[in-house]
């Protein structure tokens, strides 16, 4: 995994991309592809959960009243945090956004290299919680982008996105009852400058393989998969593609195919 320094820095540039989408708009109104969210309800998710990420790494304890509460009502926690910031006006959001991003990243840098903090899924040292904050901002921003018609140039960032996809193969089953394949699977991915980024076993008998924007897209629930450029080979490596989910939480429901979606 890169250095903290980096990821802090790729993950604050992931959120200037984000910003430079929604800091012209005066309407934040605009329904997005999640199902009654507006790009108000993303941002604020966005928002929320930097807090949250602030917390665990300088309130462990006071983190874990929220974890206790999340527990209880999973679902209802993220709806209640996205639907903070909507009745705000567009400018106070965005940049209470704008000062948790930085504050956010301040924390981390803080935190010594070590320390795992409690999170709402596996407790993660701060290099991986930047990666996992850096995941979300681009599948919230690729709601936003969706909503405004814009198309994103993919960036390097995007290995983060994957790794993270790969490293939680194995939740993906769990967080569904299911018991994960007992090997592991080869993920070549070609990158967007046109090189490649591989995981697992060059020997491995079961394999992913297809761009990264897809992979990213599929992990991040943002595209169904028969809209995407992604081949298995073996069937656990075809069945995990059903499943794969770089989120925490509970299973998403996922994307409807191109023609049936927002």
């Amino acid at each position: 995994m890169p250095e903290l320094s980096s990821l802090l820095t790729d993950l604050t540039d992931e959120g200037e991309a984000l910003d430079a989408l929604v800091a012209p708009l005066s309407d934040l109104t605009v329904p997005t592809p999640a199902e009654g969210w507006t790009i108000a309800h993303q941002i604020s998710h966005l928002a929320w959960t930097d807090r949250q990420a602030i917390l665990a790494a300088t309130d462990p304890s006071g983190f874990e009243k929220v974890l206790a509460k999340a527990i209880e009502d999973p679902d209802g926690q993220v709806e209640a945090g996205a639907a903070e910031g909507t009745g705000e006006p567009p400018a106070a959001l965005l940049e209470r956004w704008r000062a948790g991003r930085s504050a956010m990243t301040d924390a981390l840098a803080a935190v010594p290299g070590g320390t795992r903090l409690p999170w709402f899924g596996p407790p993660m040292k701060p290099a991986s919680m930047a990666t996992a904050r850096l995941m979300e901002t681009w599948a919230h921003g690729q709601d936003v982008a969706d909503a405004l018609g814009a198309v994103r140039e993919p960036t390097a960032r995007l290995r983060h996105v994957a790794h993270i996809g790969v490293r939680t193969r194995d939740f993906s089953y769990r967080i569904r009852g299911l018991e994960p394949p007992s090997v592991e699977f080869r993920v070549v991915l070609t990158a967007p400058d046109g090189g490649t980024w591989a995981w697992g076993p060059e020997d491995a008998a079961q394999s992913v393989s297809g761009p990264a924007l897809d992979f990213c897209l599929l992990v991040t629930q943002r595209r169904n998969r028969a809209d995407l450029a992604l081949t298995a080979t073996g069937p656990d490596a075809d069945r995990w593609l059903d499943l794969a989910q770089a989120f925490a939480g509970p299973p998403g429901p996922g994307r409807p195919p191109a023609g049936e979606r927002f």
